[in-house]
């Protein structure tokens, strides 16, 4: 069953995720710098994420993705990467590949991308 998420939320954890592997922790701020986003937006979109048990929250303002929501990231991020490699593959610039990947990792269904990735490997 697939959890109702929006295309934003998974960008927003898919960012989340990113950023964690690069920083000791992160901040609203620097999700807000990531994405070019208002830091007012990125806070609308914590506050929902935290409804939804995406993320925690510290005190001092440091988030952390919950299971749930790490579970969401890990699996945008994969087809993020993997759909970037493939069509880099196929001779498209690394800048549109990410761009366009970025696009379809939110439609594409599991049963399409786990067939895509079988037919590449």
């Amino acid at each position: 069953m697939k959890t109702a998420i929006n295309e934003s939320a998974e960008n927003y954890l898919e960012t989340i995720l990113v950023l964690s592997k690069t920083l000791p922790v992160v901040r609203s701020v620097d999700i807000a710098n990531e994405l070019g986003y208002k830091k007012s937006s990125v806070s609308v979109a914590m506050k929902n994420l935290r409804k939804k048990n995406h993320i925690t929250v510290t005190d001092a303002g440091f988030i952390y993705l919950t299971d749930a929501g790490r579970e969401i990231a890990e699996m945008i991020y994969e087809r993020h990467r993997f759909l970037t490699d493939w069509l880099v593959r196929l001779g498209v610039s690394e800048e549109i590949a990410s761009e366009d990947a970025c696009k379809i990792e939110h439609v594409i269904s599991k049963e399409s991308f786990e067939a895509i990735k079988k037919h590449v490997h």
